[in-house]
């Protein structure tokens, strides 16, 4: 099926208006009006309602776009019988490119809107699936001590947002604390929840 010169330009336009809300929500938060999104990518403000009726179906785009990406990106590890190793290297390297972007909205979720709240419950969801399915397999082979999931995903997910919401304590300016911190995180991590016979020194 022929695609039209309109319907291209209108694709074209809709992933500028992405691009740019993701570059400008990093860097001023999620209460950005749209205008500013609007100017900054170069385009009308209607141009944007044109595409995303609210700034609260813009923001779920967003949320959902990025849920995709790394829904995606884990599910074939998860999917190919990775190891746990694997999985959280490649939840770094997702998180290191939308750093700014993720770090904004795990500091600001509790000013989303209720939509936009749910989607983002929906990717941690999705995340903690995937790490179930690697970690229950690593359990069971004994690569991994034997202990509660649920508490080994949150331990994860609780160390990393406690570098990325104290950034200015472990980086300066604009370095990503992620390029810097991830390969220790991710082997203290490690360390912490393999058997000694799996422990990786």
């Amino acid at each position: 099926m022929r695609v039209s010169t309109r319907q291209v330009q209108k694709q074209n336009t809709r992933k500028k208006i992405m691009e740019t809300a993701y570059s400008v929500i990093s860097n001023k938060g999620f209460s950005v009006p749209s205008s500013v999104i609007a100017e900054e990518a170069g385009i009308s403000h209607g141009s944007i309602f044109a595409h995303f009726p609210t700034m609260n179906d813009l923001l779920n785009n967003l949320l959902s776009d990025f849920g995709d990406k790394m829904g995606a990106r884990l599910h074939m590890l998860a999917k190919k019988s990775d190891s746990v190793d694997n999985l959280l290297k490649e939840h770094l390297k997702v998180l290191e490119e939308y750093e700014a972007f993720y770090s904004r909205l795990i500091s600001e979720k509790n000013r989303l809107p209720d939509e936009a709240k749910t989607t983002f419950a929906v990717i941690q969801s999705t995340l903690a699936l995937h790490f179930s399915n690697v970690i229950e397999r690593e359990i069971s082979k004994g690569t991994v001590r034997k202990l509660p999931t649920h508490m080994l995903f949150n331990t994860w997910l609780g160390l990393v947002h406690y570098y990325l919401m104290n950034k200015d304590f472990f980086s300066d300016g604009n370095e990503s604390v992620i390029k810097n911190y991830g390969p220790e995180l991710l082997s203290f991590y490690l360390k912490m929840i393999k058997n000694e016979r799996g422990v990786y020194e």
